[in-house]
C-alpha cells in the first residue's frame, strides 16, 4: 500500500487517492489471492505484527486520517455494505441482498441479521443511513463525497432495510458504497476511539508507537485465524527493515525500495510477494496557471523525462510505465506510453511553439519522504536539459495537504496517489490539478450513468487517451507492490488497492 489515498481522506503522510466505477462483481473469496496456508498448520491464538510507514493522523476516515487508517481499519475493524477484495472484485459484506429497480435509480438492500457492533448494539439500517450522510456531509474531508453526490435519498423503512433513491444513475454504486464504513449511530468519538462490526476490535493506540486489535468473540461472521494484530509504525524504511530482520515485526507491508528487498529476496527466513499496484507516481501541475494551462507544455515536459531511466534508478527491475492515470488492473486500461515519448528535441519544439523557446521557471513543491526529493531531483535535471528550470520546495505531508490540495498554492507537484479505478478525479475541474476539458468531464460523468459496464468501459477508455493526448499531469510510473513476511506467516493481501491490508486470514505457525 504505497502512497496517498483518499478513502474520505488524503493521507497525511503520503497524500491522494481513488475512485469509482463498476458494477457488482461477486468474488469467490477475498483469500483468494493471498499466500495459501496449510488449514492445520497455525495458532490460531497467534498475535501477527506487522511493520507499515503509514501511521494514521486519526481513526476517523472523514476526517483527513490518511491511508494508514484504511490499511488498519478497512473490513478488520469497520465493515461496508459491500468489500472491494483484494483481487479487484466487489463482494457483500454487511449487505446480505440487493436489488436494483428497472431505472436504476432506487437500491433496495437488505442487511445481515443478528449483527452486532463491538460494543453490543445491533446494527440497524439508522446506522447505514447514518454513516452514508457522514461521508457526504459538508465538513467531511472525504473525496468520495462527489462519488456518492447522485444519492438523493435515503430511506429506512425497517431496521433491516436500506432504500437508496439516486437523482440519476449509478453503475459504481456497489463499489463506491465499499468506501463507506458503517458506524455506529450512537458512537460520540470517531478520531480517537472505534465501533465496528469487524472481526476485530480496537485494543488501543499510542501515538507514534502502534495500534493493536484483538478477535472480536461475537462477531457475525467467519472467525479471524489469529486471536490479536499489532500494526508497529516506524518513520523510515531502514528502521522497519531491520525490525523485520530482527523478528520485531512479522510481515512488511509495503517494501519501499529494491535495496530493501534485496535483504530479503534470497534469505529463505523470509517469502516475498509480489502483487498489482494502483499506486502511480505523478508530476501534476496546476493546469489553471500559465505556462501550464497550456497542453503543449505540459506535453513538452512529459517528453524532456525518460521515464525508463527514473523508473529504473528508483526500482531497479520493478515496477511499470504506463502512460496516463489508469494501471492496468482498471478495466478502461490501455497502453498510452507512446502518447508522449522520450524526446527531447520534439519538447524543446512545443516549448518554443509555446512561446518558451529559452525555456522557464517553475516551483515544484514535493513531499518530504521517499522516493518524492529524489525524483524530484531527477525532474530538475532533465528539464534543464531543455531549458527549463526547477526550484524545489520541500515541504511536510501536512503542509502539501493544505497548500496543494485544499488550497491549490501551487505551479506543479508530485504526488502518489494510490487508489483503484480514480480516472474520475480528471472529470472534477475542482480537483486540486484543475484539469478541466469539457469532453473528459461529460465522458466521466455520462460514464457513470452507463446502463451497462460495456459502455461505462468504453467511455472511460476514451476519456483516458484524452488525458494522455492533453498530457493534463506527467505519470512517471506504477510502483510496484512486494510485501514481505517472515516464512512462517501467510494469508495476507499481496495487492495494493486502495492501502487496503485484510488481516483476518493470515495465519502464523
Amino acid at each position: 500500500m504505497t502512497g496517498p489515498v483518499f478513502n474520505g481522506h488524503l493521507n497525511q503522510r503520503r497524500n491522494v487517492r481513488t475512485l469509482a466505477a463498476l458494477s457488482l462483481v461477486v468474488a469467490l473469496s477475498a483469500s483468494a489471492a493471498f499466500p495459501a496456508a496449510a488449514q492445520e498448520d497455525y495458532d490460531p491464538d497467534a498475535t501477527v505484527r506487522i511493520g507499515s510507514l503509514y501511521e494514521p493522523q486519526n481513526l476517523d476516515n472523514t476526517a483527513g486520517a490518511g491511508q494508514g487508517v484504511s490499511e488498519v481499519f478497512n473490513s478488520n475493524v469497520y465493515e461496508p455494505l459491500f468489500r472491494l477484495t483484494d483481487d479487484g472484485n466487489v463482494e457483500p459484506v454487511l449487505a446480505s441482498d440487493y436489488s436494483i429497480s428497472e431505472d436504476g435509480l432506487t437500491y433496495t438492500i437488505k442487511l445481515h441479521p443478528n449483527v452486532t457492533f463491538h460494543s453490543g448494539d445491533p446494527l440497524t439500517a439508522q446506522d447505514v443511513k447514518f454513516s452514508i450522510e457522514r461521508v457526504v456531509a459538508p465538513e467531511s474531508k472525504s473525496s468520495r463525497k462527489n462519488s456518492l453526490a447522485t444519492i438523493s435519498a435515503i430511506e429506512t423503512p425497517d431496521d433491516q432495510t436500506v432504500v437508496i433513491k439516486l437523482s440519476q444513475r449509478s453503475i459504481s454504486l456497489p463499489y463506491n458504497l465499499s468506501y463507506v464504513w458503517i458506524v455506529n449511530d450512537a458512537a460520540t468519538s470517531f478520531t480517537t476511539s472505534a465501533d465496528g462490526t469487524g472481526p476485530y476490535r480496537l485494543d488501543g493506540r499510542r501515538r507514534g508507537s502502534g495500534i493493536s486489535l484483538s478477535r472480536f468473540d461475537d462477531y457475525w461472521g467467519d472467525a479471524p485465524t489469529n486471536k490479536e494484530v499489532v500494526f508497529s509504525y516506524f518513520t523510515d524504511a531502514t528502521a522497519l527493515n531491520n525490525a523485520l530482520l530482527t523478528n520485531a515485526v512479522d510481515i512488511i507491508t509495503s517494501v519501499q525500495s529494491p535495496d530493501s528487498l534485496a535483504l530479503f529476496k534470497d534469505n529463505p527466513d523470509f517469502t516475498v510477494t509480489e502483487g498489482q499496484s494502483t499506486t502511480k507516481e505523478v508530476l501534476a501541475f496546476n493546469d489553471r496557471v500559465e505556462p501550464f494551462s497550456d497542453p503543449r507544455v505540459r506535453k513538452a515536459i512529459s517528453r524532456a523525462i525518460d521515464k525508463s531511466k527514473l523508473l529504473n534508478s528508483i526500482w531497479g527491475e520493478y515496477g511499470t510505465l504506463i502512460g496516463s492515470f489508469v494501471p492496468p488492473t482498471d478495466p478502461w486500461y490501455v497502453d498510452l506510453t507512446g502518447v508522449d515519448p522520450y524526446d527531447p528535441e520534439t519538447a524543446k519544439a512545443l516549448l518554443a511553439e509555446a512561446g518558451h523557446p529559452n525555456g522557464f521557471s517553475f516551483n515544484l513543491d514535493t513531499p518530504n519522504y521517499d522516493p518524492h526529493p529524489i525524483v524530484a531531483q531527477f525532474v530538475k535535471s532533465e528539464l534543464a536539459k531543455v531549458g527549463i528550470t526547477v526550484n524545489i520546495n520541500i515541504i511536510t505531508a501536512n503542509e502539501w495537504y493544505t497548500k496543494i490540495y485544499q488550497a491549490h498554492d501551487f505551479q506543479a507537484t508530485l504526488q502518489e496517489h494510490v487508489n483503484h479505478r480514480d480516472i474520475v478525479f480528471y472529470g472534477n475541474p475542482d480537483f486540486y490539478w484543475g484539469y478541466n476539458n469539457p469532453e473528459v468531464i461529460e465522458l466521466i460523468k455520462s460514464a457513470e450513468a452507463s446502463a451497462t459496464t460495456e459502455e461505462q468501459v468504453e467511455k472511460l477508455t476514451t476519456a483516458n487517451r484524452l488525458i494522455a493526448e492533453d498530457a493534463a499531469s506527467v505519470w512517471l510510473y506504477l510502483y510496484p507492490q512486494i510485501v514481505v513476511s517472515a516464512n512462517n506467516v501467510t494469508g495476507y493481501p499481496v495487492n495494493g488497492l486502495n492501502s487496503q491490508f485484510f488481516v483476518y486470514d493470515i495465519r502464523k505457525n
